[in-house]
């Protein structure tokens, strides 16, 4: 199957001078696309053909099984893998010919297992996200020490300033690398699983916290993530992916289904709505849970009313 549904956003050449108007008054967001991209690592080749827009001012999750291409593709968008063939734009104009500075000012990319210097603080690294705007003619400014103050308020970090990096837990650390990335300014921020590694409640409030920078701030973020459950709930836009290419992009509610689910995972699965959020909810089956299917094979009983008969013992004499 193949559903490229992209409710009006453009899936393959970047359109020109688009404005969210779900995003933060007076914000302006940046247009990022990939057009007709071959990406691959020295011989091997990952991404054959691909063309993509993000919807600008809506956090977007790209979706799939383990190699299919997600980081790469991130990595291609983050002007961190030249293309072999095709290009990524921003705001129309080839990102590879752009300076590094100016990218660095406009994009924000936060990588999978980021390694901090030892024994540097957490202000102190908070701060080397205003590196893109220093200048030999502009050193540290009282704007730069603002940008800084505000990424650790929105991050809940500040009490964290002084203490080394090395020493948090991994839920904070994640938070601190994240306002890293918002210190540097940027409208768009790209993040490689941002989740991996990371308990169920840090999980959640680093996904409430990338929620909270696109509502208030506008911020166009894009990132990758395993959990199509959470994918389903926090974003706006879902872009699935199987061997390279993009099978499927839309909302979340109108392109996941249980077909989709078996073509991009390989998975047997329910699809519910959320209780919480009402979006799509994928509930995997697996082999031993297949009541069904087993029964269809011989191997066990089939559900009854949605419950697996339990054959009644005879009653027997008290001491028999």
């Amino acid at each position: 199957m193949s559903d490229r549904s992209t409710d009006g956003v453009v899936p393959h050449d970047c359109a020109e001078g688009v404005v969210s108007h779900d995003c933060a008054e007076g914000v302006v967001p940046h247009d990022l696309c990939a057009e007709h991209v071959r990406l691959a690592y020295d011989d091997h080749e990952v991404i054959a053909d691909l063309s993509v827009r993000i919807p600008p001012g809506r956090i977007t999750a790209i979706v799939g099984a383990n190699a299919c291409g997600k980081s790469t593709l991130l990595r291609a968008l983050a002007r961190l893998l030249r293309p072999k063939g095709g290009v990524v734009r921003l705001d129309g104009e080839d990102i590879h010919r752009l300076s590094t500075k100016d990218v660095a000012t406009q994009l924000g990319i936060l990588p999978q297992q980021p390694v901090s210097p030892e024994g540097i603080t957490v202000a102190d690294l908070v701060a080397r996200g205003r590196y893109p705007h220093q200048r030999w003619f502009r050193q540290w400014s009282e704007g730069d020490e603002v940008a800084v103050a505000e990424a650790l308020l929105a991050t809940n970090t500040l009490d964290l300033a002084t203490r080394p990096v090395d020493e948090l837990s991994g839920g904070q650390r994640q938070r601190v690398w994240i306002a890293m990335a918002l210190a540097q300014g940027t409208d768009i921020l790209l993040l490689d699983e941002p989740t991996t590694f990371l308990d169920l409640a840090h999980q959640v409030e680093v996904l409430d916290l990338l929620t909270d920078l696109n509502q208030a701030r506008g911020r166009t973020i894009v990132l990758v993530v395993h959990d199509l459950n959470q994918a389903c709930r926090y974003s706006h836009h879902l872009v699935a992916m199987k061997g390279g290419a993009i099978v499927a992009e839309g909302r979340p509610s109108e392109i996941v289904s249980e077909a989709l689910v078996a073509e991009v995972f390989d998975l047997v699965s329910r699809v519910v709505p959320d209780p919480v959020s009402g979006t799509p909810m994928v509930v995997p089956v697996g082999r031993h849970l297949d009541v069904n299917a087993e029964a269809a094979r011989g191997a066990g009983p089939a559900l009854v009313g949605g419950r697996v008969p339990v054959p009644r013992q005879p009653a027997t004499m008290a001491g028999a």
